[in-house]
């Protein structure tokens, strides 16, 4: 049992270089539950974050906050976005999923930014919003397929679902483009083997057989 974001940092961690993690497990009736601690790498970045970065990461809730905001109420799907009002950065929306990973099975809850109207049924119709400049580096591709992959083939293991709605900016909102994350986005020339599912999942399985091999001890506490 766990959140839908520890995966992620696990079942990414074969193409990851930049940043630890760890994690606490305990075991309780037979089941494993996975939280996150913060590295001391990790609270030093949050404590030294600069003005200009806390700014961008407003900008991506705000993103969030105009794409689901219409006028007037009730919220309607063709309603027009309304710009105004307070971003409480603390909302959210969850979803929470039961799924298998070769013999193991899972229970993870995930935060789900919003879903398409027109679309079919939960999860399938679960779209994740981000906010990205526009990229002019291959630095910057790479957060792109970091971003969309989310990881890769989400479909078939983790929410929020086939669809990533992606604002490029600059300064202010640039254009809006929506990627289909279940077509398997393929990296730009020189960047082939930039994401291979199975490479993620046979990690992720691995790193669940070990959890089970070393965390051992039924502990209410």
């Amino acid at each position: 049992i766990t959140w839908r974001g520890h995966l992620t940092k696990v079942l990414t961690t074969p193409y990851e270089n930049h940043e630890g993690w760890l994690r606490a497990v305990s075991l309780f009736r037979g089941t494993l539950y996975v939280s996150e601690v913060e590295t001391p790498a990790a609270r030093q970045q949050r404590e030294q974050r600069s003005d200009m970065l806390q700014e961008l990461a407003y900008m991506g809730y705000k993103f969030e906050h105009y794409m689901c905001a219409v006028s007037p109420p009730p919220d309607t799907p063709d309603g027009s976005p309304d710009p105004t009002g307070v971003v409480n950065t603390n909302e959210a929306f969850c979803t929470v999923v039961r799924t298998r990973l070769g013999p193991h099975s899972l229970l993870f809850a995930g935060e789900v930014d919003c879903t398409d109207p027109h679309g079919p049924s939960p999860p399938a119709c679960y779209v994740e919003l981000k906010t990205c400049k526009e990229m002019h580096s291959q630095a910057q591709r790479r957060i792109f397929y970091r971003c969309v992959a989310h990881p890769p083939q989400p479909s078939t293991l983790l929410p929020p679902g086939p669809a990533v709605c992606m604002n490029f900016c600059e300064a202010f909102l640039a254009f809006l483009k929506r990627v289909v994350t279940e077509d398997d986005p393929h990296p730009p020339q020189g960047e082939q083997g930039c994401w291979k599912p199975a490479v993620c999942m046979n990690f992720c399985e691995a790193f669940l057989a070990f959890l089970k091999r070393v965390v051992t001890e039924d502990d209410p506490q």
